[in-house]
């Protein structure tokens, strides 16, 4: 079987775990933990980057970091991940689920100022596939209503908005290198700040609601309890691991987008026989390759897609359950508005295996595909 995901791993990870036990230091805030920060600082130009255990960690310290309070409202698509919701309703806040957009499947902007009240305290976008939603657009409707954006961007490690790299350019935002996304660590995740303001009382929060690292740092002759906060930094291992990722992101990301553009160029003839829909990538976006999906029919059709590529040994995966009609989110969230979009899209989408390595079989799924496709 072909899996749908493979973690690569460059060669040099190891050796880097082993020189993280040499250096006496398995904690976090080692080195390499240092030396990720740098990298990531360098990539996006954020004021602060601050590595955690995972994506969802990151989310929860935006979640800390705005204050949120029991009924405080904050605007976000129903197609995303569980952990979009969960960090902010942990505070006691409310999801508002809006609908995406037919073409990227991203958060519609247009829709976001009808779901503002007075309880809204913040919207969180999802650039979907790593391609970025119309930042300039929300940021504008955020700034008129004196919101803050928190961007899960998740998927969106090396892709763009307009030459801003995602997670950047909203108040904060959340990365993941969880061992499916495009740079990997197994489980790990980094929160950005764009605005300094922030920086310190992330790093406070990261720290257990300490101020350890300004002790470390010679800042204060000894640290304590100043905030709450919890164990949200991972170890050397885990950086380590990454350090060696980040070193090979170009290339990575190199050889991801060309397995996307074989898959592309591949599904241009289906698109044009009307059995299947492209991903669209708008002209302002750079994404990163971190998915190729489809849009079939209808669900049944998706289904059947699904299960004839599982006979001829790929496994091709459908996406989201839509939060809004997830028990959770029907008892801590709300809708506004209809789903269309969110529904059909949910029902329709597939997606197929991409990951470094895939080149020697890429053939393969193709033809798995064409003949998948060509028996529905």
């Amino acid at each position: 079987m072909i899996p749908f995901n493979k973690p690569y791993m460059t060669g040099r990870e190891l050796s880097l775990i082993a020189q993280a036990h040499g250096n006496g230091h398995l904690s976090g805030d080692g080195p390499f933990t240092k030396k990720c920060h740098q990298w990531l600082r360098n990539q996006t130009h954020a004021s602060s980057a601050l590595l955690t255990h995972s994506c969802t960690s990151a989310l929860e310290m935006a979640a800390l970091l705005l204050d949120l309070e029991p009924g405080d409202e904050v605007i976000m698509p129903s197609y995303t991940f569980v952990s979009t919701a969960n960090a902010f309703v942990l505070r006691g806040a409310v999801p508002v689920f809006v609908d995406v957009r037919a073409d990227t499947l991203n958060l519609d902007e247009r829709l976001i100022e009808a779901a503002i009240t007075p309880r809204t305290r913040a919207i969180c976008v999802v650039h979907y596939a790593g391609v970025a939603c119309a930042m300039d657009e929300i940021m504008e409707i955020a700034g008129r209503h004196g919101l803050a954006v928190v961007e899960d961007a998740a998927q969106g490690i090396m892709s763009t908005y307009k030459d801003r790299p995602l997670g950047t350019i909203g108040d904060l935002g959340a990365l993941s290198f969880h061992e499916t996304k495009n740079i990997i660590s197994g489980e790990g995740g980094a929160l950005l700040c764009r605005d300094p303001k922030y920086a310190e009382r992330a790093e406070i929060i990261r720290e257990k609601g300490t101020n350890r690292s300004r002790f470390f740092r010679g800042q204060v002759d000894k640290y304590t309890w100043v905030d709450v906060g919890s164990s949200f930094l991972p170890g050397e291992i885990t950086a380590a691991f990454l350090s060696a990722q980040m070193d090979a992101a170009p290339e990575i990301t190199a050889r991801r987008l060309a397995l996307w553009d074989t898959y592309h160029a591949w599904a241009a003839r289906h698109e044009l026989s009307g059995i299947i829909r492209r991903p669209i990538v708008p002209e302002d976006c750079t994404h990163n390759a971190h998915m190729y999906y489809m849009l079939l029919p209808d669900q049944e059709t998706r289904s059947r897609f699904i299960e004839n590529m599982k006979k001829k040994g790929v496994q091709a995966v459908f996406h989201y359950i839509p939060l809004h009609s997830a028990p959770a989110g029907l008892e801590a969230g709300r809708q506004h508005g209809d789903m269309i979009n969110t529904n059909s899209l949910s029902d329709r989408l597939v997606r197929l295996p991409l990951w470094v390595g895939l080149e020697e079989n890429i053939e393969l799924v193709l033809r798995a595909a064409d003949a998948s496709l060509e028996s529905l």
